[in-house]
């Protein structure tokens, strides 16, 4: 009886530690003190290579921040990560280049980004054919 009584001490003291480390962090959060509201801000710039965790510098009249930031790796490089695009279906193969393109028009610009309104990528033809889904019989389609 005793060994459970304090594994149960044991468990409610880890839950304490747990619930004030949740508290610090919140309290941890900068509250913003600028009252400038017309902010500036640059580009993602990746702390090495061209991709992954760095930083977005912003002006505002006489001030200055920096913001934390993330560039996905796989991220169409071309098009910059402050820009988000919808894209429609693939189109179909050309038999003369061996690509197929499909376009993207401009849903939000982040940070105030230059982008273009719509925007058009292509990638190789696959080699492949895909095979009918397993559900579907050829004498169930004629």
């Amino acid at each position: 009886m005793q060994v459970q009584g304090l594994f149960l001490l044991l468990v409610l003291i880890l839950l304490a530690a747990t619930s004030e480390a949740g508290k610090n962090k919140k309290e941890k959060v900068k509250k913003d003190d600028s009252e400038c509201e017309d902010w500036r801000w640059g580009p993602c710039v990746p702390n090495s290579k061209d991709c992954g965790l760095g930083y977005r510098e912003g002006t505002c009249k006489d001030e200055s921040k920096k913001l934390k930031c993330k560039i996905p790796c796989n991220w169409k490089k071309k098009f910059g990560a402050d820009c988000k695009y919808k894209f429609e279906s693939w189109g179909g193969c050309s038999a003369q280049t061996g690509v197929k393109t499909r376009s993207g028009i401009l849903k939000k610009a982040l940070y105030n980004a230059q982008c273009e309104e719509i925007v058009y990528v292509t990638k190789p033809c696959s080699s492949k054919i895909k095979s009918k889904s397993k559900g579907q019989s050829s004498s169930l389609l004629s």
